[in-house]
């Protein structure tokens, strides 16, 4: 393979991936601010005090720290693409499930849930990107994905409901 065919299909290879992942972790950042700007209104109506909601908040690390090693290895063990899209499905369902929070053990539980299933996402990303990018691509692909997590602070706040 000519450098031009390299430069070539990893161009295309960047141009079909980047996008899909830079958007899996735009989202991924979303989520995890968005419980601040849910404290607005979710305090208030569910009689939630400061304390409540700063466990609530940090029960999700919790949970994403004991299982993001364990995360991994299956990872290893079933393979990136599929390990990914369980992490995504899951993840989707247990965040959609927080509509349904009625007291403070039912936000405790569906955050650490939240933690849980959502642990890995990020390193397994990055394996999935060794599979497709030789060694001196892979940075700029890493990079490609990871800026999109600088993206949400700024925009969440201005287009959340009011």
């Amino acid at each position: 393979m000519t450098a031009f065919d390299e430069t070539a299909t990893m161009r295309k290879v960047y141009g079909r991936l980047m996008p899909l992942l830079f958007a899996m972790m735009f989202v991924n950042y979303l989520d995890r601010i968005n419980i601040g700007f849910a404290a607005l209104d979710m305090n208030k109506q569910l009689g939630f005090s400061p304390a409540v909601f700063g466990f609530a908040g940090s029960i999700f690390f919790v949970g994403y720290m004991l299982l993001e090693v364990p995360s991994n290895l299956l990872l290893h063990r079933v393979g990136a693409r599929i390990w990914i899209a369980r992490i995504l499905l899951t993840w989707g369902a247990v965040a959609a499930a927080t509509a349904f929070v009625f007291n403070d053990v039912s936000f405790y539980v569906l955050r650490f849930l939240l933690g849980v299933m959502e642990a890995g996402f990020l390193p397994g990303v990055a394996v999935y990107l060794t599979q497709w990018f030789p060694v001196r691509y892979r940075a700029r692909a890493v990079g490609g994905y990871i800026v999109a997590g600088s993206f949400p602070p700024c925009w969440a706040g201005p287009f959340r409901p009011c």
